[in-house]
C-alpha cells in the first residue's frame, strides 16, 4: 500500500514538472511569437567575452554592439560594430544589402574574391559582416529557436531560465562567419544556458550564455561568451533604406 501511494506520488510529481516545464516552454515561445506579429521594433545586441577575452574577443574584428530594426514582413536595419569598425546592413527576404568603402553591395559581391585574410575573412570587415549575415535571425526567430533548445525552463518573476542541450551549446559556441564549405573548429567541454525576460505576454530581453574550448589550427582557447539582446520601441520603430541600398535587395 505504501509503496503503491509513494509510486503515484512520484508520478504526480514528474507529471506537474514537466507540465510546468511544457508551460514555460509555451509561454517564452508565444512571447516570441507576439513580439514577431508586432508591426515592428528594435534592439540592442550586447557580447561580453568574460576573463576568457583573450581567446577570440580581442582584434580588430571583436565583437561589439548591434543596434538592429525590423517592419513585419519588411526590412530589417543592422549596425553592427567590429573592433573600431561599424558597419550598415539591410535585409529583406534572403537578399542583403551592406555598405562598403565602395559603396552599397550585395552579400555576393562584398564575399567576391573569397579568402579574406583570418578566421572568417576578417582582413575585410565587409567580407566578414557579409557572412555574419547568411542565415541571420532577428530577435523574434531566434528566440523561439533557442526555447526549443533547452533542456528545461523554469520561471522567475518575469524570467525564464534553462540550461541548452550539449548539441545547441556546441552549435552556438562555434556559430560565426567562416569561408563557404570551412568546417567548424573543433570543441570540447561545451555547455551553455539561456534565459528570458517576458513582460505583459511580449519578450523584452533574452540572454544566451555559452562555455567550452576552441581548437583553431591546433591552438586552444577558453571561450565564455555572453549575448544579451534587449528589445525596445516595438510599434514605434521605423525602417528606411537609402535608394542605391534598395538597389540591391530587389
Amino acid at each position: 500500500m505504501h509503496r503503491t501511494l509513494l509510486l503515484a506520488g512520484l508520478l504526480a510529481l514528474t507529471l506537474s514538472a514537466s507540465a510546468a516545464d511544457t508551460s514555460a516552454k509555451d509561454d517564452v515561445t508565444n512571447a516570441a511569437k507576439k513580439l514577431a506579429a508586432a508591426p515592428n521594433y528594435s534592439w540592442k545586441s550586447t557580447v561580453d567575452m568574460g576573463a576568457a577575452a583573450g581567446g577570440g574577443g580581442g582584434g580588430r574584428m571583436r565583437p561589439g554592439p548591434t543596434e538592429g530594426r525590423t517592419e513585419k514582413d519588411g526590412l530589417t536595419m543592422l549596425s553592427m560594430t567590429r573592433g573600431d569598425t561599424t558597419t550598415e546592413a539591410f535585409l529583406k527576404g534572403d537578399k542583403a544589402a551592406i555598405k562598403t568603402p565602395d559603396g552599397w553591395k550585395s552579400v555576393a559581391e562584398a564575399t567576391e574574391g573569397g579568402g579574406g585574410g583570418g578566421q572568417g575573412g576578417q582582413g575585410n570587415p565587409a567580407r566578414f559582416i557579409a557572412r555574419t549575415l547568411q542565415g541571420y535571425k532577428t530577435p523574434a526567430v531566434e528566440a523561439q529557436d533557442l526555447a526549443g533548445k533547452v533542456k528545461e525552463l523554469t520561471k522567475n518573476g518575469d524570467a525564464f531560465a534553462g540550461d541548452l542541450t550539449p548539441d545547441a551549446a556546441k552549435e552556438l559556441l562555434t556559430r560565426g562567419p567562416r569561408r563557404g564549405g570551412a568546417d567548424g573548429p573543433a570543441t570540447s567541454n561545451e555547455k551553455g544556458s539561456v534565459k528570458f525576460w517576458v513582460k505583459d505576454g511580449s519578450l523584452t530581453k533574452y540572454e544566451v550564455h555559452v562555455q567550452g574550448t576552441m581548437n583553431f589550427n591546433g591552438d586552444s582557447r577558453d571561450i565564455d561568451r555572453t549575448t544579451t539582446v534587449e528589445i525596445k520601441d516595438v510599434g514605434t520603430t521605423k525602417v528606411e533604406a537609402p535608394e542605391d541600398a534598395k538597389k540591391k535587395l530587389s
